[in-house]
């Protein structure tokens, strides 16, 4: 805070900052890990593209010296490291500026699982990372908050020579790169689907708190989700719309395909989205049922109870029937208490069938 504009200034516990290089063409390739900034200019103009990887943030003085090397404007450098952009693609003089996110999907054991947080705890599907891009003439610069990402199947196609990829430009190698980090959400809307679907039984055999907070978990990754796909698909709109120096005709075709795939996420987040809010209205309506069943049965069995509790209360009222005929003759009796239980068990027999044809209990 209070910092002059395009002050580069990492998080605290940003990670140790590594630099990659992969420099191809149609026929040569060099892929190192560099020690410095300074050596990317050993690379760089060897080769039709070169492609700078940077991992981690800890390291400002080297950011400062790759911008310097690439001539990279202070307020998009500075934007790298601020990991809170809205996905977004702006134009400078030397190079076309783009913030997207990238989607890590966890796994059960990093506590992915739907349903797995107690008490008022929250566990996410999902973590979302900012991925800076650079473009410019005949390079490709990637900031990423720490190691590991979805680029692999693109470095692959670079190192097995596919023609299309080597033989392209950096625009393409741009283009590569965004497809592979917008399909980075697949996986994730995978997960949600699947997540869903046990979550509709969950809500229907056994609606209770934990059930109640899975759904409002995933609810939250949904939303979540959605406040990243939203400037997402904006920027890619962005991208293939733009008259750019940098920016082939042929890659702007290109583009549309990352578009296309940002438009089906956000279908499919907001489908998501309302059956996650219908769960919740299931999950409702599931407990008030169960309520009512729990009050019919309690219901039921006071009534059952109103006629024997009476029966009980006259023949334990014991007057003497020596005194008059009229004062309970059945004490003396000699089968008197079975009479009573006997009249007792016809009783409620009854009531429960009456109850059963009338179809209060017993209807499943």
């Amino acid at each position: 805070m209070g910092s002059s504009p395009g002050t580069i200034r990492a998080h605290p516990d940003a990670e140790s900052t590594r630099i990659r290089v992969i420099a191809y063409g149609p026929d040569s390739l060099v892929e190192r890990e560099l020690e410095s900034p300074e050596q990317i200019a050993e690379i760089r103009g060897r080769h039709a593209v070169t492609w700078v990887d940077v991992d981690g943030f800890a390291d400002t003085a080297a950011l400062a010296a790759i911008g310097e090397v690439f001539k990279l404007h202070p307020l998009a450098l500075e934007d790298v490291v601020n990991t809170h952009q809205r996905a977004k693609a702006e134009e400078y003089p030397n190079e076309l500026f783009i913030v997207a996110h990238m989607v890590h999907v966890a796994s059960p054991a990093e506590g992915g699982a739907v349903g797995s947080a107690g008490g008022h705890g929250h566990t996410r599907l999902a973590t979302f990372e900012q991925v800076s891009f650079f473009l410019g003439d005949n390079y490709v610069l990637t900031f990423q908050e720490r190691v590991g990402d979805c680029f692999d199947p693109v470095r692959e196609r670079i190192r097995n020579g596919r023609v299309r990829i080597r033989g392209g430009g950096a625009d393409y190698l741009a283009y590569a790169l965004l497809d592979a980090l917008t399909d980075s959400a697949f996986p994730l809307l995978e997960r949600i689907d699947d997540a869903l679907a046990d979550l509709e039984d969950r809500v229907m055999e056994s609606p209770g708190k934990a059930t109640a907070h899975a759904v409002q978990s995933i609810k939250h990754d949904i939303l979540s989700m959605l406040r990243v796909a939203w400037p997402h698909r904006e920027a890619m709109d962005k991208l293939q719309r733009r008259d750019s120096d940098f920016l082939s005709d042929a890659t702007k075709l290109y583009m549309r395909d990352c578009y296309d795939h940002s438009v089906q996420i956000i279908d499919l987040l907001q489908n998501y989205r309302e059956i996650a809010s219908s769960l919740m209205d299931l999950y409702h309506s599931s407990l008030g049922n169960r309520l009512n069943d729990i009050m019919k049965f309690l219901t039921v069995f006071a009534t059952l109870f109103i006629p024997l509790t009476f029966i009980a209360g006259v023949y334990g009222m014991n007057f003497n029937p020596e005194v008059s005929p009229w004062n309970m003759p059945e004490l003396n009796w000699a089968y008197g208490y079975l009479m009573a239980w006997g009249l007792m068990l016809i009783v409620g027999m009854g009531m429960l069938l009456y109850f059963w044809r009338r179809g209060w209990i017993g209807e499943d």
